[in-house]
């Protein structure tokens, strides 16, 4: 089979990831980005579209827009709706996107017809979008009779909401973040893809603990609560808090590598307990310290996280950095529970069981 992505931008690399795990089945998998990403992952065919990217600025001055159209919260701003809707906050905003996809029609049309992307047997659409907002591409795949995937993140589906045709063109939607099940009525859960075989941890006792936290986004990692509690920690002669931000992937990793303990996130305000930054974590044999709610709780009953809540953080990472040995039974835990549920052939297993449930193969 022949696979096409498309998607604003390899965020975390699992667009990188989800090619590797169907090349390994013998398919072909090729995607395209609409911009490139901020970190260094492989953006695939980039398109370098206009009027769009991942620059702090445009972030920035997004947010500010969507504080006057959508409250108070902006960007962070949920939706309600089952599934919440995309629709333009204002006129400006409507014929901006109108604006938008004639602009990039000349380029796009291009790519389309050099690249045979109406050629491709299965399409999936990360963040449920195509290049178009008004679904041109998306109709013209169904009305070829392409199964077409939409994968939502979080704040795709959360405060943004299904574009209109491309969800009612969709064939499958997944996603890796639970309280997304309740956010759509015909959504199947897929846990994040990971190549866990490029780690091998020693898990080695040492002197001194590093603990790290590592935040995208400071606001919904709840950051402002972390931090201070982890230098306040590091005052100790045996712990060392490292904070990771605004550096190389390949970097990030070094040092994430070389420390003992994640903190992941707590307060819930991007998710319901952990992402990509912790796979990566436990895939290294750290120990993951993380907020989950009790949905999460249920769903993945053997999970190895230290759960906690921005009450009981600065009390549980005491506990930890004085019991070594809970640390390392974590850690080891961490890593086993990693490759059950998020190595890459594990996770294509039930990506493919998907397909053959809905006929696409």
């Amino acid at each position: 089979m022949r696979i096409l992505i498309i998607a604003p931008e390899n965020t975390v690399g699992t667009l990188s990831l989800w090619k590797q795990a169907h090349e390994a089945r013998g398919n072909e998998c090729t995607f395209i980005t609409l911009y490139q990403t901020k970190h260094d992952y492989d953006p695939g065919i980039c398109l370098n579209l206009p009027l769009v990217n991942a620059n702090p600025l445009y972030m920035k001055s997004r947010h500010q827009y969507y504080k006057l159209t959508r409250g108070g919260k902006g960007d962070y701003q949920e939706k309600e709706g089952c599934p919440p809707v995309w629709k333009p906050n204002s006129f400006v905003e409507k014929k901006y996107f109108q604006f938008r996809d004639w602009f990039w029609s000349f380029k796009v049309e291009k790519v389309i017809k050099e690249y045979g992307l109406l050629e491709y047997d299965i399409i999936h659409l990360d963040w449920g979008l195509e290049f178009y907002r008004d679904g041109r591409f998306v109709k013209r795949l169904q009305k070829a009779g392409k199964p077409i995937v939409c994968t939502y993140h979080g704040q795709d589906l959360r405060t943004r909401g299904v574009i209109p045709a491309i969800n009612k063109a969709s064939n499958l939607n997944v996603t890796s973040e639970l309280d997304l099940l309740k956010k759509h009525p015909d959504i199947q859960y897929l846990f994040l893809p990971f190549n866990t075989k490029q780690h091998l941890p020693t898990f080695k006792t040492k002197d001194t603990i590093r603990i790290c936290h590592s935040p995208t986004n400071r606001y919904y990692k709840g950051s402002e609560t972390i931090i201070p509690i982890c230098e306040k920690l590091a005052e100790r002669k045996n712990v060392e808090f490292v904070l990771i931000e605004n550096m190389p992937h390949d970097e990030t990793q070094k040092i994430k590598q070389s420390c003992d303990i994640l903190i992941d996130q707590i307060h819930n305000r991007g998710g319901w307990g952990y992402g990509m930054n912790s796979v990566e974590a436990m895939s290294m044999g750290l120990c993951c310290v993380t907020e989950l709610v009790n949905e999460y709780i249920e769903f993945i009953p053997d999970h190895p996280f230290v759960n906690v809540n921005g009450n009981n953080l600065k009390e549980t990472l005491e506990g930890l950095v004085t019991n070594p040995g809970k640390i390392m039974e974590h850690r080891i835990k961490s890593r086993e529970w990693i490759i059950k549920y998020h190595d890459l052939h594990n996770t294509s297993e039930v990506l493919y069981s998907y397909y053959m449930e809905r006929g696409f193969v």
